[in-house]
């Protein structure tokens, strides 16, 4: 196996398995060790800069870390499955515990450029836009047709999950900015806005339109019958306050759990899940599929929706054929609510624009530059590929601002810089480190729910109460720290071993190099996804080889050497978002 080249920013990138699978490459492990320390200032604005929208995401994230942390590999099987440390919420601990003074830590918008910045849509892409470009002195100008920002957050996640005052607080940071805001003003024509003389446009409109299912039925008992993330919004505007009866949810996705939730909270005495999948293929989250069924929601599998049943069009029910079976069965309701999926919808885009659109109805975009075939108009968000998450939409936010100040630069958007990384030593002693790396044996702990008999009794309600300092310090110190980073210095090895007896995981080996390395560790290295460590130049020719998918990141290699071959490095990664960096490509070298 070739020697890993430790300079290349992605080798150490991917270790930190959480920063890794999250698409804004928030610096997870760092922001758990400063609210391990009190200091929530300090790590809500470690999250700020990444994915703007702490507070929010820290209650509604889709987690893609969470699958990915170490924690849920390497600890013991004390439980049903090992779980991985509850990153998401610690996220919140932050948001919920930061004081005024956070507002000082922003920084002041640089002095005005004469370059004007359209944002149609006011979500979570157009506004991660709006940030970036607006403290680098862009005039920006966010339209929407609501009377409020924030897009789908605001729209189509219940009050019971998300609080309307934390959308207005982490919405109006961002518009604090200097950002324009154009409440109540839909765009209907991309012509129209081009001819305003923006030098430029990004769309962030979301997807808008809920799919429908055009099935027996549908049309004779269309009152009883709603799309999703319509009726979400309903609810969310006051103009729905109350359901029938028996509800049946079609769909298996997220927006499929809130419409079921929000139904219960509504007053409905019956409300059924179906889906065509198996329940683990569903599309929803595990802990949305959780949540419904801790509530008493039913979700029926692999059920196949054939029609609408009604009397006269007054709906009486819905008619499935069961997949694995082929028996028809037909399920008693007052009212459905589709939630089958979301499409992309254009039509305020003319054709003739300059626009190029594929034959999904989706833009023809530049998938690393979000630029569309207008080369000042760019794409993010749902609007760009189809719906996602938050995390996305803000993650295609810092790529598109990042595209658009090169435009105005006139440099060529492809030209990406590379993301600064440092190495710094943990050192404070021959034994002693600035981290705490006591390996804990504790299991996830549990967010504490606001009593079922309140919580269900309201939509406005937060049913998750958050952790408190004691929980959030207990959970904060079952992170393995994996940004801090064992490095080898082989010239200061003398092959004592003394590692590969201490590594209370088996993975540190001293042996011959070859193709076949991965099988002839100490411990086989079975995770072909997670890189293994080699380093080369010792004095009797042999490599020494670490398995960095199951390492502990606990120090004990590097307490033990007896030469300091072993170091303790903290790894910190800072991707290149708006601004002069974004404008440098010249190649940068690990410190």
């Amino acid at each position: 196996m070739q020697r890993t080249d430790i300079s290349d920013p992605a080798y150490f990138h991917k270790v930190v398995d959480c920063q890794w699978a999250c698409p804004a490459h928030t610096p997870v492990p760092e922001y758990i060790r400063l609210i391990a320390q009190g200091r929530h200032d300090e790590a809500y604005w470690v999250n700020w800069v990444s994915n703007v929208f702490p507070g929010v995401l820290g209650r509604t994230c889709d987690r893609p870390c969470e699958p990915a942390c170490r924690r849920g590999r390497v600890e013991e099987k004390q439980a049903a499955k090992p779980e991985p440390v509850a990153i998401c919420r610690l996220k919140r601990v932050a948001a919920d515990n930061k004081s005024d003074g956070f507002r000082a830590m922003i920084p002041k918008p640089a002095a005005r450029k004469n370059k004007r910045v359209a944002c149609v849509g006011a979500g979570p892409a157009s506004l991660a836009v709006a940030r970036d470009l607006a403290l680098e002195g862009y005039a920006v100008t966010v339209f929407d047709g609501e009377a409020k920002p924030g897009g789908f957050i605001r729209t189509q996640i219940p009050r019971f999950r998300l609080p309307e005052r934390v959308i207005d607080e982490e919405c109006g940071y961002i518009l604090g900015l200097g950002v324009e805001w154009r409440a109540g003003q839909r765009i209907d024509s991309m012509k129209a806005l081009l001819g305003e003389g923006f030098d430029a446009v990004f769309v962030g409109c979301g997807a808008p339109r809920g799919r429908d299912l055009p099935l027996p039925g549908r049309q004779e008992a269309a009152e009883q019958i709603h799309i999703g993330i319509d009726w979400l919004a309903s609810v969310s505007f006051g103009h729905v306050t109350s359901v029938a009866p028996r509800v049946i949810v079609l769909g298996g996705g997220n927006t499929a759990m809130d419409c079921c939730r929000s139904a219960r909270r509504l007053g409905a005495s019956s409300v059924t899940v179906t889906v065509r999948s198996g329940y683990a293929q569903m599309k929803a989250s595990p802990w949305e599929k959780e949540d419904a069924e801790h509530e008493g929601i039913p979700i029926l599998d692999f059920h196949v929706p054939l029609a609408f049943e009604h009397v006269g069009g007054k709906l009486t029910g819905m008619r499935f054929k069961k997949a694995q079976t082929g028996e028809e069965v037909v399920l008693p309701c007052d009212e459905v609510l589709i939630a089958v999926g979301q499409e992309n919808s254009f039509p305020w885009i003319e054709r003739d624009s300059g626009i190029a659109f594929d034959e999904h109805g989706l833009p023809v975009l530049n998938a690393q530059t979000f630029q569309s075939s207008l080369l000042h108009v760019f794409f993010g968000g749902d609007a760009a590929f189809g719906p996602k998450n938050i995390i996305t939409a803000v993650a295609h936010g810092h790529e598109a601002a990042v595209s658009i100040d090169r435009l105005l630069h006139g440099e060529p958007v492809t030209q990406r810089p590379p993301p600064h990384v440092n190495l710094v030593s943990q050192k404070m002693g021959i034994h002693e480190w600035s981290y705490d790396n006591a390996i804990t044996n504790d299991l996830r702990s549990k967010v504490p729910w606001t009593a079922a008999n309140i919580a269900l009794a309201s939509i406005k309600v937060e049913v998750e109460l958050g952790f408190d300092a004691a929980t959030a310090f207990k959970e904060a110190q079952r992170c393995l720290n994996c940004d801090v980073q064992t490095v080898f210095a082989p010239k200061l090895c003398i092959e004592c071993d003394a590692c590969v007896d201490i590594c209370p995981m088996d993975c540190i080996t001293f042996t011959d190099n070859g193709d076949d390395l991965r099988e002839r560790l100490k411990a086989p290295a079975l995770n072909l996804m997670q890189d293994v460590y080699v380093e080369g130049g010792l004095k009797t020719g042999r490599v020494m080889a670490k398995d960095e998918d199951v390492c502990l990141h606990c120090g004990l290699c590097a307490e033990r050497c007896p030469t300091g071959a072993w170091d303790m490095q903290k790894f910190l990664l800072v991707t290149a978002k708006a601004g002069a960096a974004c404008r440098d490509t010249s190649p940068r070298k690990v410190a």
